[in-house]
C-alpha cells in the first residue's frame, strides 16, 4: 500500500491548488482524478467558456467595425472553429496542470477514488493511505424533474460547449452566471435565445439595479427574457423541443432546437465512501468546521461539496487554508462575506459584499453612490458605455459594505473593492486614492464621490 501525508480527491481548482500548496509545505502528496486534470473548471467550465465568450466578443466587434471607423467585409461565425478553439484552450490549461503536478513532485493517481475507514482511499481496487485525506470532488449540472437532460435536445453546460451544430433557436432555463453567459455567446453568434427565469428578475443574486441594466442590455441585443416563469415540461418527440412555460399570464409553449438547463449544480458526493467512513452530510453538502475538517478526524472537504459559495476561487482559497492549518500555521478563517462574484457575459457583472436591499434589510444607515459608464471617457472611447459602478457605505463609520459593477471589463476591476474591504478601507480613503485617467477603474472613485456628494463628472 502506498503511503502519503496528504491525498486529495479531485483535481479541479480546489484540488490541484490544494495539492500544490501541500507539496510546497513539505507534505508527500497525491491527487486522485477520474477524468482530466483541472476538473470541470479548466476542462468544461471557467476556462473554455471564457474562450467561447472571447470569440463572441470579437465577432461582435467585427459586426460593429463601422462604429470605429473601420470597414470589414461581412463577418461570418465559424461555429465549429469557435468550439475547436475553446477545446484547444482547455486542453492547453489541463496540460499546464500536468506540468505543475510534475514540477511539485505530486503523484497523480488516475481512476475513481472511494474513501475507506482508517484514512484510506480505494482507487479502482488499489488502496492508498494518508495521514490527511481532502475531498474536492466538485459538482455537476443539476437536473430538474420537469427538465430531464438527454444530452441532445435538453442539455447541460457541458454539452453546450461541444454542440456539433449551432442551433437556430435556444431556450436557456435559469439566469445565473452559467445561463446568461451561454445566452450571450449563442445570441452573439446568431442563435435566437429565450431566457426563462423562475425569479422576478435575471441574475437574481445581484443588486436589483444590476439586474435591470443587464436585462436592458440583453433586450437591446434581441434576447427574449421571461421572468417569474417556470418550465413545467418538455416534449422532445418531434424534430426540436417544445417547452411548456408557466407564467403569471398562464401557460405558453415555446419551440426551439435546444433547451439548455442552467438551474444550478449538484455536488459529486455519491459513491465516494462518505457513508462507509461516517462523514456527516446535510442537504447535498459535506459538513465541515472553519478549517474544513469533517466530523471524522483525518478527513477534510473543500470547494463545491461544502456549504460555501460554489466558485473556483473559493475552492482554491479553502484548500490553501486547509493544508496550512494542517501544517500548523496560524491561519484566519475565510471571510465568506468578502467573496467576489463574476459573470462574464457582455456587459460583464461583478460584485462583492451587501446589495443595497440587503444593507437596508439589516437596518444600516447607508450612503449609496453610482457612476454610469456613459460619463466615462475611457468607456466612450472604447464604445462600451453600457453599465455603471455602484457603491454602498455605512453612513456612520464609512465602512465599504458593497460594490456592484456592470460593464466592459468589470470582472478585472472588482478586486479593488475586495482588497479595500479586506483592509477596512473607508469611503474617504478610496476617494482620496488617486485613480488613473482615462480608465474604466476611475468609475470606482467617481461612484464613491457620488456617495459623498463630491462627484465631479456627473
Amino acid at each position: 500500500m502506498s503511503k502519503y501525508d496528504i491525498i486529495v480527491l479531485g483535481s479541479g481548482p480546489g484540488g490541484y491548488v490544494t495539492a500544490i500548496r501541500a507539496s510546497q509545505l513539505g507534505f508527500k502528496t497525491a491527487v486522485v482524478e477520474k477524468e482530466s486534470l483541472g476538473g470541470v473548471c479548466l476542462n468544461w467550465g471557467c476556462i473554455p467558456t471564457k474562450a467561447l465568450i472571447k470569440s463572441a466578443q470579437v465577432f461582435e466587434y467585427l459586426k460593429h467595425a463601422e462604429d470605429y471607423g473601420l470597414k470589414v467585409k461581412e463577418a461570418e461565425a465559424d461555429f465549429d472553429a469557435v468550439i475547436k478553439r475553446s477545446r484547444g484552450v482547455a486542453e492547453s490549461m489541463s496540460n499546464g496542470v500536468k506540468f505543475l503536478m510534475k514540477k511539485n513532485k505530486i503523484d497523480v493517481i488516475e481512476g475513481f477514488g472511494k474513501l475507506k475507514p482508517g484514512k484510506k482511499v480505494d482507487v479502482d481496487g488499489k488502496e492508498y493511505s494518508a495521514d490527511h485525506i481532502i475531498v474536492a470532488t466538485g459538482a455537476r449540472s443539476r437536473e430538474l424533474p420537469s427538465l430531464p437532460q438527454d444530452g441532445k435536445k435538453v442539455i447541460g453546460y457541458r454539452e453546450a460547449m461541444t454542440l456539433k451544430e449551432q442551433p437556430k433557436k435556444m431556450i436557456v432555463v435559469g439566469s445565473g452566471a452559467i445561463g446568461v453567459e451561454f445566452a450571450y455567446v449563442y445570441n452573439s453568434m446568431g442563435t435566437e435565445v429565450t431566457i426563462v427565469e423562475y425569479m422576478d428578475r435575471i441574475v437574481p443574486v445581484e443588486d436589483a439595479d444590476v439586474s435591470k441594466q443587464l436585462e436592458k442590455s440583453f433586450k437591446k441585443n434581441s434576447i427574449n427574457i421571461m421572468t417569474s416563469a417556470e418550465v413545467t415540461k418538455v416534449d422532445t418527440s418531434g424534430n426540436g423541443v417544445k417547452a411548456t412555460v408557466k407564467t403569471k399570464k398562464g401557460e405558453e409553449v415555446l419551440e426551439a432546437d435546444i433547451v439548455l438547463s442552467a438551474v444550478g449544480i449538484k455536488t459529486n458526493i455519491e459513491n465516494i465512501g462518505l457513508e462507509d467512513v461516517g462523514i456527516a452530510v446535510d442537504r447535498d453538502k459535506i459538513l465541515v468546521n472553519d478549517y474544513y475538517q469533517t466530523n471524522i478526524p483525518g478527513y477534510y472537504a473543500i470547494g463545491d461539496v461544502t456549504p460555501g459559495q460554489a466558485l473556483a476561487h473559493v475552492a482554491s482559497a479553502e484548500g490553501i487554508l486547509c493544508v496550512e492549518k494542517i501544517a500548523g500555521q496560524h491561519v484566519e478563517k475565510l471571510d465568506y462575506g468578502n467573496i467576489p462574484g463574476c459573470t462574464y457575459c457582455s456587459p460583464e457583472v461583478a460584485s462583492v459584499g451587501l446589495t443595497e436591499q440587503q444593507a437596508k434589510d439589516k437596518g444600516i444607515d447607508i450612503k449609496v453612490g453610482k457612476f454610469p459608464f456613459s460619463a466615462s471617457g475611457k468607456a466612450s472611447a472604447g464604445g462600451n458605455k453600457d453599465g455603471f459602478v455602484k457603491v454602498i457605505f455605512d453612513a456612520k463609520y464609512g465602512e465599504w459594505l458593497g460594490c456592484h459593477m456592470i460593464g466592459a471589463g468589470v470582472t478585472d476591476m472588482i478586486a479593488e473593492a475586495v482588497l479595500g474591504r479586506k483592509l477596512e478601507t473607508t469611503g474617504h480613503e478610496v476617494l482620496k486614492a488617486v485613480h488613473p485617467h482615462p480608465t474604466m477603474s476611475e468609475a470606482v472613485m467617481e461612484a464613491v464621490a457620488d456617495a459623498y456628494d463630491e462627484v465631479i463628472h456627473l
